[in-house]
């Protein structure tokens, strides 16, 4: 089993808000990452074609953004992968009878605002701070926000990470509602040519 196996697998189990195909984060992209109102949950995927070598440098970007996270894998991986992680991340297993919950994603206390709020653009992480009062913002570059954020006590982590998921699932839903539109439209068309009279 590979990626394109797993994927149809595990998009059922996410239930509410949105899921994002690989989304960058930090210095990496999560294959998959869940996202509601009260929490965002990143999924990495490793199948049968797949090795670890890139876990330990995947885990701390995952570990810095998302307040839970899993590894879906195939058994090929789990003798060797779960040496690799820590207990809070969730390991599922991935067969072609479906996915089977080795153990649960706990709750991640790992999370830090530059991280979180380095999955925005630079100007809705912007628009995010000018709104909490902070002047001089709108000159900084990115990494001097998130230089700033790393630092600041006057950012709440909780307030940060609410606004980053409304961004995302508001972004993702539009996106999601053109999608569907496109989708009718084309449905349309091809209704209408099948309904065309053939000339003879």
């Amino acid at each position: 089993m590979n990626d394109a196996d797993i994927r149809p697998l595990l998009y059922p189990l996410l239930t509410g808000g949105v899921y994002i195909d690989e989304l960058p984060t930090g210095t990496t992209r999560a294959d998959v990452v869940h996202i509601t109102e009260q929490f965002m949950h990143g999924y990495e995927l490793k199948g049968d074609a797949d090795t670890l070598q890139r876990v330990p440098r995947q885990l701390p970007c995952y570990g810095r953004a998302y307040d839970f996270v899993t590894f879906v894998v195939t058994e090929k991986h789990l003798a060797k992968l779960l040496p690799l992680l820590p207990e809070w991340v969730g390991v599922l297993v991935a067969s072609p009878a479906g996915l089977q919950v080795y153990r649960p994603a706990e709750y991640n206390a790992t999370v830090e605002r530059p991280a979180v709020a380095g999955l925005l653009r630079v100007s809705e992480i912007k628009q995010f701070l000018l709104a909490q009062g902070l002047p001089g913002i709108s000159v900084l570059r990115r990494r001097d926000i998130l230089s700033f954020l790393r630092t600041t006590r006057l950012v709440s982590l909780a307030d940060l990470a609410h606004f980053v998921r409304r961004q995302l699932l508001s972004r993702y839903e539009e996106r999601l509602l053109l999608r569907a539109e496109r989708k009718a439209e084309r449905d349309r068309a091809a209704s209408r040519r099948k309904r065309r009279p053939k000339h003879k």
